[in-house]
């Protein structure tokens, strides 16, 4: 191997050291799943950017794929890198607008399509023209076919290698406030930031053979850089996909993943679910009996499907410290992590060593971090971007002038280095009083709640914040009933009372309004990453939110 091997260097090896291990499981339909070996996965890339190669791409020449989760996803990535080309991932659960927007300031060259449950919205996205190849999976098309090509196609010989600052992909964020934009990160960044997970992982995990489920989009850093990329580096680790949101729990089974990373909107449901089939004062009492309690405990993580985990992980949003408690209490070992596009998600992640609840952890080995002046986190990282596509603008002011990246996240550390992050800079908001509002910590304390799924914090030039919540699935089928809305009125009364207690009087939210729909990444409420998209529900809600302070009610019903 190379002397400062990129992430194709480590692929190549694999694919002549174990030849015959299962690098991909895919799920077929009916309980039957594809295994893809290394030779296998690796032998189909290599006929696919043979194919690429032919149709004579300029060095570097975006390639996209828009597709959920699957063996093929991976494939198609690593021909794009043996091809010489760069790739661009889109949210497979974009609309055509933002399909159609990344496609063409990417100036994607070609299309990989993959497994869709959207694709006839989303078509009218794709510009008449573009190059155009199906995936297995993918929906019915009139696109030339992965199988087809890789069948007619011989594959490319040879160690087709990158130079370490070669563009390996751009990550068009996931657009919270707005147009997304194209991180651009090199292939010395993505693997840089694989080595250290793979580093920080067998820490946990050791040399063997481990497991990982693939269900969180690709297309995002998070799940790129934990599941996919680092698993590419180690080697000595099987991917299994998700195939339905109705088969999860059996996909979930079937893996019976040693790590397994997801994002707290997540973790949430999982309790909640636990709390429909066992209220949580009950549970509560069992877990705290001696031998019962361990009992109880495996056989809520078994039914989970994390009996297996030997570390699990939360990212990509502020967790409730509650939460991490609760599952720490049923013997899982869930941390939690900081990173961003920008860094390939490698900055900060807490150890069974260093971590405190409402902490993101330390940072991790190579990652520099300082706090500005006015509260800002500034992070120099293994894993940072080149800059962003076409923004030159962008890149002037995203980082300090000694090479610091600008999160744009305020936050504190501790003399031990652990970070916590108390809220994005951008969404601070202040009352008409002139008094300032970080929601994010606000927000944590509210979802602790069983009685919530989420909520939103706002209130700008308003006398005091407020607070819009979604109830727990289990609850708002129950919503048209007057007496169960009187229970709400009463719960929602006492969370005013217990969350405003921890806060200063300023920042106390003195209404909940209790909407009626989930927000959803469909709705356009939750980016694909499931991050709320704050501006779209302020945008929704901005006729009514006069009349919810001119009435003066503490719970109210939007």
């Amino acid at each position: 191997m190379n002397a400062n091997p990129t992430i194709l260097d480590y692929v190549f090896e694999h694919e002549q050291q174990r030849p015959d291990d299962i690098l991909l499981t895919q799920p077929l339909g009916g309980g039957r799943v594809a295994d893809y070996s290394w030779s296998d996965a690796v032998g189909q890339a290599r006929r696919m950017a043979a194919h690429l190669k032919s149709l004579g791409l300029a060095p570097g020449a975006r390639v996209a794929i828009l597709s959920k989760n699957c063996a093929h996803f991976v494939m198609a990535e690593l021909a794009i890198w043996m091809a010489g080309c760069t790739t661009v991932a889109i949210f497979p659960t974009e609309t055509a607008q933002t399909v159609g927007y990344v496609l063409g300031h990417s100036e994607a060259s070609l299309l990989f399509v993959g497994k869709l449950d959207i694709w006839p919205q989303q078509q009218p996205g794709v510009p008449a023209g573009l190059r155009c190849i199906a995936l297995p999976l993918a929906p019915p098309t009139q696109f030339d076919t992965w199988d087809a090509i890789v069948e007619r196609t011989e594959p490319l010989k040879g160690l087709a290698g990158r130079e370490p600052d070669d563009l390996a992909m751009l990550i068009y964020t996931s657009g919270s406030t707005g147009t997304p934009k194209g991180v651009m990160l090199e292939f010395s960044a993505i693997t840089a930031a694989s080595e250290g997970i793979v580093e920080f992982l067998r820490s946990y995990l050791g040399d063997g053979p481990q497991r990982v489920l693939s269900y969180l989009p690709l297309a995002h850093s998070y799940e790129r850089a934990w599941i996919q990329c680092a698993q590419l580096v180690r080697g000595q680790t099987q991917i299994f996909f998700a195939e339905t949101l109705q088969t999860f729990v059996a996909d979930l089974r079937r893996a019976r993943p040693t790590m397994f990373a997801s994002v707290p909107r997540l973790w949430l449901k999982f309790q909640l679910g636990v709390f429909s089939k066992m209220p949580p004062a009950k549970l509560d009492r069992l877990l705290g009996l001696p031998l019962i309690g361990r009992l109880v405990a495996h056989k809520v993580l078994k039914g989970l499907g994390l009996d297996h985990v030997k570390l699990a992980g939360s990212g990509s949003a502020p967790i409730p410290a509650e939460l991490i408690e609760w599952y720490h209490r049923i013997g899982l070992n869930l941390i939690e992590g900081y990173g961003m596009t920008e860094d390939f998600a490698y900055s900060h992640t807490s150890t069974v060593q260093l971590r405190a609840p409402g902490y993101v952890g330390v940072p991790m080995p190579g990652v520099q971090v300082r706090i500005a002046p006015d509260g800002e986190v500034l992070i120099k990282s293994p894993g940072r971007l080149r800059g962003y596509f076409k923004r030159p603008d962008l890149d002037a002011e995203s980082f300090t002038e000694d090479g610091f990246f600008h999160t744009g996240d305020r936050g504190e550390r501790r003399a031990d280095g652990l970070l916590k992050i108390t809220g994005r800079a951008k969404e601070l908001f202040k009352t008409s009083k002139g008094e300032y509002v970080a929601p994010a910590p606000i927000e944590s304390m509210l979802e602790a709640d069983p009685w919530i799924e989420a909520a939103m914090v706002s209130g700008a030039n308003h006398p005091f914040p407020y607070a819009l919540v979604v109830l727990a699935e289990d609850r708002r089928p129950r919503m048209g009933d007057p007496s169960f809305r009187a229970q709400v009125e009463a719960e929602m009364g006492r969370l005013l009372d217990s969350v405003g207690a921890k806060l200063p009087d300023a920042q106390r939210p003195r209404m909940i309004v209790v909407l009626k729909e989930p927000w959803t990444i469909e709705n356009g409420c939750l980016t694909p990453t499931m991050k709320v998209r704050r501006y779209q529900i302020e945008a929704n809600v901005a006729g009514q939110v006069e009349g919810w302070y001119a009435a003066g009610h503490r719970v109210q019903w939007a």
